[in-house]
């Protein structure tokens, strides 16, 4: 799943991100991408307790 975070702006923003992501499932795959604001998510963890956990961490996905 891939998610549109306008917030992460910088490889700190990406570490929170990936250590957000990884609270809901420690096993996931995060690849961050601060310039595009994008990061790629393989997990099995559900979408909604990735956005869930992003938006906890202060990074809300765009919706749409």
């Amino acid at each position: 799943m891939q998610f549109h975070l306008d917030d992460m702006t910088c490889g700190g923003c990406a570490r929170s991100v990936t250590k957000a992501i990884q609270s809901v499932d420690a096993q996931a795959s995060v690849e961050a991408d601060p310039p595009n604001r994008t990061v790629e998510v393989r997990t099995s963890a559900s979408r909604e307790a990735v956005v869930a956990a992003l938006r906890e961490a202060g990074f809300p996905p765009r919706e749409g």
